[in-house]
């Protein structure tokens, strides 16, 4: 295991000791990549293709997402100390470690990209300046060599100087951007006799979502501002003020600039010149001053974002690696400066200067930032809906239809925008999550945020029902089962026929009995037996509600447990004892107790286990007798629910009805009705009919056709077996056999 000094721990750290930033740098940060390279480069591109009603159309939606998400990030940052790692951070503490390191990688590769995207950008500012060179050259070997010359330059400025220099370089360009912004508003048409079209554009033109996908890095600004997170004073105060005022001022330009470009050129000019604002713009040179400006402050941010986001994954220990996440988490000693994140984030950089072009690199930044922003709106709302009473952000806008909206809306437009490349992030995050799952099981995952949304949906499912169901009986029976005993972890046959009972059609609780009274050490042991029963839970793939119960006796046990609602909401209508045929003391219990069954309109079963248990799992036989008048059908609605389970799904229900000869045709004419209409799930063939005869007991009877069988469901009256317990322990090698009693009869 790596061993770490007392320096190291001092170094391993999400904020600057010497942050002092407000809501103006996180302001300069943000807009300068919302009022960046896609203003000036594709606007003009964009009207071209979808017109002035698309351009607007793709503004309002694309900050339908990103105001949403601006409203969320203010609010959560107000609800925790947001420290390094920005958006990273926000996602991660609210989903948890797993799903938000795979989110986390996802964004610091957009941050990393958006520095090459910046940067070819910038290049193309030289465009005017080619013809006036002393010397022929490429146009595009040029510009290749303006940005890497460029990139070596702010990578040697940023890993020395970090921040501090970043920022003081960001307010000269930002308002060098502004600057040129309104040189452009006070500019003339390129030519007369333009009118307002909404609908005007070329001919065979790229569709609505082709631009989109292009033109949306330009309001992907706010994740710039969140990444100086650990470099801020009071992150609570400069993050919600600095985000959502570059939003609101960047959405202004963007509706002004459309206007104003629209009554300014043609379609066509628009078309061919990338920098038609030149041609419009008071003075041109200031464009291309005011791209290159733009695109240098954007290249700046995001050079300065994206490592930060790296040292807050190494400083989680995402990645599998301890060596290398140390190492990215490392800071600089003096103002905790990112510079191993810095080198790698320059190297991917490079590499996607050396091969990337405009509009690929905005396809990837658009795909992942979607994503970042899809799952920032949907924390929001679930922390809305889940009312956790520790989220308590400062700031409130309660809109939590606004999250969900913007949540829905990134999903869907990544789909929309480049499907394939949607697919492939989606699954190249799943498979990130699962590694870095794999890699810490320990640390939670999506249930983290979602405990608490589940726990809102039961809540109001449950008073639902109790409301819908106050004045009406249940039409149709449904298992709402309990089983309360102190043998779980003697036999498991109990559990295993809850579980399969309860798998689809039912709730069941499963609740372990200590004999005591409630004090520390009686505490201390209900709480083992609940780990140990959720571990055997979890083996068996059960979905029952686990439980325990204190109580001096089985018949005070008894009585409390029958008096709760269970987990569905409407109370509990069957309860399951077992015992063992070597040795029946725990039908004991059962029969204690059955006026208390019989008050509260309970159907009981007693389930005699054996030592050959479930056998094969091959066939279930339902013993009719003439006195199961009120229990047949629930014995034959078991069998059926039973025989639904996976694990009995080869499992042949047989009907052996046995009824005096005087009653044998009536009740073949019953249960040959039932069948035929469709109610019962079982073959005529598997319906046997033996006439009683005076010489034989029923037992006898079972014993002799259900030897081989898997599980026998027999029916029993409370009233014999108190005189003559025998008539349910006594069946020989039989395999386990469920008897049954129902408090009234059931339709099926």
């Amino acid at each position: 295991m790596l061993q770490l000094t007392d320096n190291d721990y001092m170094q391993k750290t999400l904020t600057n000791p010497n942050a002092g930033f407000g809501a103006t740098a996180v302001f300069m940060t943000a807009i300068s990549t919302i009022l960046g390279a896609i203003l000036f480069l594709r606007f003009g591109y964009a009207l071209a293709n979808v017109g002035l009603g698309g351009l607007l159309a793709i503004i309002i939606i694309g900050h339908v997402v990103t105001v949403p998400t601006a409203l969320a990030v203010a609010e959560i940052a107000t609800n925790q100390r947001v420290q390094g790692g920005g958006a990273y951070y926000i996602i991660s503490r609210s989903f948890g470690l797993n799903i938000g390191g795979a989110i986390g990688l996802a964004l610091y590769l957009s941050q990393a990209i958006s520095v090459a995207f910046y940067i070819i950008a910038f290049g193309e500012a030289f465009d005017p300046l080619i013809p006036y060179l002393p010397f022929e050259v490429d146009p595009l070997i040029f510009k290749k060599m303006v940005t890497l010359v460029l990139m070596t330059i702010l990578s040697v400025v940023v890993i020395l100087r970090g921040a501090n220099i970043g920022m003081k370089a960001l307010y000269a360009v930002v308002a060098l951007l502004f600057v040129s912004i309104l040189f452009f508003l006070m500019g003339q048409p390129v030519t007369e006799g333009i009118e307002l079209s909404f609908n005007n554009t070329v001919s065979n033109g790229d569709g609505f979502f082709m631009v989109f996908t292009i033109i949306f890095p330009a309001f992907t600004g706010i994740a710039a501002g969140l990444g100086l997170s650990g470099d801020l004073k009071d992150p609570k105060k400069a993050i919600p003020k600095g985000t959502l005022l570059a939003t609101l001022v960047g959405m202004v330009i963007y509706v002004i600039v459309a206007f104003k470009m629209a009554l300014s050129a043609t379609p066509e000019m628009m078309q061919e010149d990338q920098l038609i604002m030149a041609r419009i713009s008071v003075w041109g040179p200031i464009i291309p001053v005011g791209l290159a400006a733009a695109c240098l402050s954007s290249a700046i941010g995001s050079l300065l974002v994206a490592p930060r986001t790296l040292q807050a994954i190494g400083f989680d220990d995402i990645l599998s690696f301890d060596h290398f996440n140390n190492w990215i988490a490392k800071g600089r000693e003096a103002d905790n400066e990112p510079v191993n994140g810095s080198i790698i984030t320059i190297v991917i950089a490079f590499f996607f200067i050396i091969i990337g072009d405009v509009n690929f690199v905005a396809e990837i930044i658009s795909m992942f930032f979607m994503i970042t922003y899809g799952f920032i709106c949907l924390i929001s709302f679930l922390e809305h809906f889940a009312a956790d009473p520790s989220y308590r952000p400062t700031f409130k806008y309660n809109k939590w239809y606004f999250s969900l909206i913007g949540a829905v809306l990134s999903f869907w437009l990544m789909f929309q925008m480049k499907w394939t490349y949607a697919a492939l992030a989606s699954v190249s995050m799943a498979v990130t999550y699962y590694i870095i799952t794999k890699a810490n099981p320990d640390r939670q995952g999506l249930e983290k945020l979602f405990k608490g949304v589940v726990f809102q949906l039961s809540r109001q499912i449950q008073i639902f029902v109790q409301r819908a169901n106050k004045d009406d009986q249940e039409a149709h029976w449904r298992p709402f089962a309990i089983c309360v005993t102190e043998d779980s972890f003697k036999r498991q046959a109990a559990f295993d026929l809850l579980r399969w009972v309860c798998y689809k059609h039912g709730f069941g609780t499963y609740i372990h009995f200590i004999k005591g009274f409630l004090n520390k050490e009686t505490y201390d042991e209900s709480q083992m037996a609940l780990k140990r029963l959720i571990n055997q839970s979890e083996g068996s793939k059960s979905r029952l509600y686990l439980d325990t119960i204190i109580s001096p006796s089985y018949t005070s046990a008894i009585a409390q447990v029958i008096q709760l609602s269970g987990i569905s909401g409407k109370g509990n209508n069957l309860i399951l004892f077992e015992f063992s045929r070597s040795n029946p003391e725990s039908l004991k219990h059962a029969l204690d107790n059955y006026q208390l069954f019989d008050a509260t309109g309970f159907d009981v079963c007693l389930l005699n286990s054996s030592y050959k248990g479930f056998g094969y799992k091959n066939e279930i036989h339902v013993w009719i007798g003439a006195h199961d008048f009120r229990n047949a059908n629930l014995m034959i609605l078991l069998a059926y629910i039973i025989s639904g389970h996976p694990e009995w799904r080869n499992a042949v229900i047989k009907i052996f009805a046995t009824f005096p000869d005087s009653q044998v045709e009536k009740q073949r004419k019953r249960l040959l009705g039932l069948i035929q209409e469709g109610r019962l799930p079982i073959s005529l063939g598997n319906v046997v009919f033996l006439p009683m005869g005076g010489g034989e007991t029923a037992q006898k009877v079972v014993m002799k056709h259900s030897s081989d069988a898997d599980l026998a469901i027999v029916g029993f009256s409370p009233e014999a077996v108190k005189e003559n317990p025998e008539l349910v322990i006594d069946y020989g090698d039989m395999s386990n056999i469920l008897f049954v009693n129902a408090s009234q009869k059931k339709d099926i």
